[in-house]
């Protein structure tokens, strides 16, 4: 006999999804309206926004506006129909490949649909079952989900750990042998809660001793870091020693899809058997056009780079000069650790939002250890250091109450009452 399939979504709703009934519209599923940049209205009020991932302040940037502006009144917003393999391919789009590639220094790129779907079939694409994932226990759910795919072997290694990747990458080696197949090491430039860079020369290092092929999701690292803004590769000196680069245009280039980048016969062979490229229509022109004058922006405007750091040292030297715990963040996601249940924490972001004028994210448990509060705030370039000094005296006012029980004795009486 079988079960109704919907059953166990009525007993067990997940470990967010149960809040849902007092968080959404608020805490989860926010509406933030108005212009995208330092200031938005949430709820009917002016807010500072410190969590849109809008690094270079590019998304409501005059120039960039009139370029998407021209792109739809002249393509619309279905050029070109089809996939690129069929009917979907045209100059632009090699252009922006081309330019791209230029830009990471790689042979070749290719422009994928989206992020999160880009990098699964990436990983889904360059593994048989005969293969080995070793990848970072910390990596972005996009890559758990490309490696879920995967139906060979697959090990964690603890983040950031190169004693444990090595452990792993024996393992690893084991059992390539056995099968005849390769291993696939995975991290990420950038990994976008703790705002830790990944340990990419460490990495890089090892390849010739396992002889392993490495792929680097850089979605927080391009356009941020490097001399140029490359990504986190052209920081820390080892952009060759990268086989497959992949980063999205939803940070700093402020759009939608992606691009990976790596040897010429590699693009060739992803781009003929990607199943979520091949069988899905064409990136839209208005994107494609948008994302060559964006990219453009980043190469010839270092300005804005320039202004996000400063924003970013700011912000990260004042609340680490007030005492607060910003863990071992090294870019521009800045995370502050409090001490305090989910409750509380849902009755400090109340406070700070209507009565501080500031809106950041919010995570907890489980995402997090229990007793534990993380306020994830995302500096860009258009924040002023005026932002900053009203947002270093909000949390100052927040951690106050915090400390004193008044979030404590809040969060009770709603419970009472409830």
């Amino acid at each position: 006999m079988t079960v109704d399939l919907f059953a166990k979504i009525r007993e067990n709703k997940g470990p967010l999804g149960k809040w849902a009934s007092v968080a959404e519209g608020y805490f989860t599923f926010p509406k933030l309206e108005g212009p995208i940049g330092n200031r938005m209205h949430f709820q009917g009020k002016e807010v500072i926004t410190w969590s849109v991932n809008d690094y270079l302040g590019l998304a409501n940037h005059p120039e960039v506006r009139k370029a998407d502006a021209d792109a739809a009144a002249a393509y619309g917003s279905a050029y070109p129909m089809g996939a690129r393999l069929m009917s979907g391919h045209t100059d632009f789009h090699e252009q922006l490949q081309n330019e791209l590639a230029e830009f990471v220094g790689k042979e070749a790129a290719y422009l994928l649909n989206f992020g999160y779907q880009g990098i699964m079939s990436t990983i889904d694409t360059l593994v048989s079952k005969n293969d080995v994932i070793v990848y970072d226990v910390d990596a972005h759910a996009c890559i758990v989900d490309g490696v879920r795919l995967h139906v060979g072997k697959r090990f964690t290694f603890q983040h950031n750990n190169i004693e444990s990747l090595e452990k792993n990458l024996i393992r690893a080696t084991r059992v390539a042998q056995e099968t005849g197949g390769g291993i696939l090491v995975i991290s990420e430039g950038v990994f976008g809660m703790r705002g830790e860079q990944g340990k990419l020369r460490e990495i890089a290092a090892l390849k010739e001793k396992y002889g392993f092929r490495f792929l680097v999701d850089d979605a927080h690292g391009f356009g941020t870091l490097g001399t140029r803004g490359a990504g986190a590769g052209e920081e820390q000196g080892v952009m060759d020693d990268i086989d497959v680069y992949f980063a999205t245009f939803a940070k700093s280039m402020a759009s939608t899809g992606a691009f990976i980048a790596a040897d010429k016969e590699i693009i060739d062979f992803l781009k003929y058997n990607m199943r979520s490229q091949v069988f899905a229509k064409s990136l839209q022109m208005v994107l494609v056009q948008g994302a060559l004058k964006r990219l453009d922006m980043l190469r010839t405007m270092p300005e804005l780079k320039a202004k996000l750091w400063e924003n970013v040292h700011a912000l990260q030297s004042g609340l680490k000069d007030r005492g607060f715990d910003i863990g071992t963040t090294e870019i521009c996601v800045t995370p502050v650790y409090l001490n305090g249940t989910v409750m509380e924490a849902m009755v400090l972001v109340k406070d700070l939002r209507e009565n501080y004028g500031i809106f950041c994210s919010i995570v907890v448990y489980p995402v997090i250890p229990k007793g534990l509060i993380l306020l994830r705030l995302i500096p860009t370039a258009s924040h002023t250091l005026a932002d900053v000094s009203e947002t270093l005296d909000a949390f100052s006012a927040i951690r106050e109450k915090l400390s004193a029980g008044v979030y404590k004795r809040l969060s009770e009486n709603i419970a009472a009452n409830a």
